[in-house]
């Protein structure tokens, strides 16, 4: 079973399981389980050491697991500190006075996740922290926030040239400038354009489909202002007290990635900003930006007198709380994902793209991005699909069509953030449901709809790129395509309404 299809079916049982239960840790759980049986030929013995020594310990004593493990309990803290403090719901009441309806508090919402394009982890919960207080206010349900911040997490961070996703890119292109590839990838990153594209013309356009659009209704119909209730604003809290931790974060984790490319090195070792950025370790990197901003807003807070230093030390432990779901989720999905690369995940789509798909050069952009959406969705990784993609896409083409390389590297990145997008299972998606405090099932069930849309209409924009080679004809299809649906969709409900 090593090194064949059966390397990709358990985390594809895991997947269906989630989605037919709507219970996502027994279903992982099964998916590992399932993974250990292929790896051992079916001993009890060997799947017990498999799953537990090599999944779960291997997973959780991974250095970069726990690095990331580290920066959301740190963000969790940070949450808990700025909800104490008063400084949410100080920006709730500011906000108040600003926006004044459903839709700007959703425009606001994709400005801010665009705004915070650094890391994905970091937008995720950043984001769901900040706007939670104003979107409950206007009654948008916590599966549009959470559909909201997936899709300016991800779809953002793969076309920011500062980001960790770049750096974890460009250091997939062997024998080639990966910065300048990914530069030049922009333009034909499709699904990550058009998914942006769509997120400002269904808010604008109001309209919503599939189990959003009921989540949306329930969440309307509701007369409980439970939220604006519990989270009054206390005596001292003001919105700089969730303003400060919030650029703190940002300035410090920025420091950090950099720190750890090299940019304050001296001598040979030392790299400019953009080389620092695209060498830097991003756990680490984030591990210690934040570790840095909660150390200076407790000295800030207990300075200023907003939290006695007993408050900002309860904090700990409810930050920690309000991370064990994702912690729990995220702990599964990596134990899966090491359970797929055990059984050869990698080594059977190398094959399968080198045999089936190198024969058909301007149809390889659709046919890699058919590819990369379907390993991301099911081993929940786009970093992972990259590594193993991009490196293929650049031995297929090795300097005979250095322009159809570069679509064909795009169409992996997209492919990878739209199956990362769809995937129960991915990271990324288990940390917007976190910050939106929205159930994770309901995440993905209302978000897939919209995901499946925009992935149809950038297959057919990758299959136009691969002919015209030009990313301008694509991108004015797939926008026409998406503003068109949606009109005739807005006149199909108001017909039925």
């Amino acid at each position: 079973m090593i090194g064949t299809f059966w390397s990709l079916v358990p985390p594809v049982v895991a997947i269906c399981l989630a989605l037919i239960t709507k219970e996502v840790y027994s279903s992982l759980f099964i998916g590992i389980l399932i993974g250990g049986l292929f790896y051992s030929g079916f001993s009890f013995a060997g799947t017990i050491n498999h799953v537990f020594k090599d999944g779960f310990v291997g997973s959780l004593s991974d250095s970069y697991n726990v690095g990331i493990l580290i920066f959301l309990v740190i963000l969790g803290i940070m949450v808990a500190l700025m909800n104490k403090a008063g400084g949410s719901a100080a920006f709730g009441e500011w906000a108040k006075k600003r926006i004044k309806s459903k839709k700007n508090a959703q425009i606001a919402t994709i400005f801010l996740g665009i705004i915070v394009f650094i890391d994905d982890y970091f937008n995720c919960l950043t984001v769901g922290s900040v706007m939670r207080p104003i979107t409950d206010r206007y009654k948008v349900s916590k599966e549009k926030l959470a559909y909201l911040i997936d899709s300016t997490a991800a779809p953002v961070c793969i076309i920011a040239p500062i980001s960790s996703w770049a750096a974890a890119v460009t250091g997939f292109v062997e024998g080639e400038d990966g910065f300048q590839l990914f530069i030049k990838a922009i333009p034909y990153n499709f699904y990550a354009l058009l998914t942006i594209f769509a997120l400002f013309a269904i808010v604008i356009s109001g309209v919503d489909f599939g189990p959003m659009k009921g989540f949306e209704a329930l969440s309307s119909s509701s007369s409980s202002n439970e939220l604006e209730e519990e989270k009054l604003p206390t005596a001292k809290g003001k919105v700089l007290d969730l303003v400060f931790p919030i650029i703190s974060l940002i300035v410090f984790c920025v420091i950090g990635m950099i720190y750890t490319g090299g940019f304050f090195a001296s001598g040979e070792d030392h790299r400019g900003f953009v080389a620092a950025f695209s060498g830097c370790d991003a756990s680490v990197g984030l591990m210690y930006g934040s570790f840095g901003a909660l150390i200076l807003t407790l000295i800030v807070f207990v300075l200023r007198r907003v939290l006695s230093f007993k408050d900002c030390m309860s904090c700990i432990p409810d930050g920690f709380k309000a991370m064990v779901p994702a912690i729990l989720i995220l702990t599964l999905a990596w134990t899966l994902k090491s359970m797929t690369d055990s059984l050869g995940s990698k080594e059977f789509v190398s094959s399968f793209v080198q045999t089936y798909a190198s024969g058909m050069l301007n149809f390889l952009p659709a046919i890699v991005f058919v590819i990369g959406a379907f390993l991301a969705f099911a081993t929940g990784t786009s970093w992972g699909t990259f590594g193993i993609l991009i490196p293929i896409v650049v031995a297929v083409f090795n300097g005979s069509d250095y322009n159809l390389m570069i679509i064909s590297i795009s169409a992996c990145m997209a492919g990878a953030v739209c199956g990362d997008h769809c995937s129960p299972i991915s990271d990324t998606t288990i940390m917007a449901s976190a910050g939106a405090e929205c159930v994770h099932v309901n995440h993905v069930n209302s978000q897939l709809p919209y995901a499946l849309s925009v992935a149809g209409v950038s297959f057919i924009c990758y299959l136009i790129a691969g002919l015209v080679k030009n990313p301008i004809l694509p991108i004015l299809f797939g926008m026409i395509v998406i503003a068109g649906f949606l009109f005739f969709l807005k006149k199909h409900q108001k017909a039925e309404a």
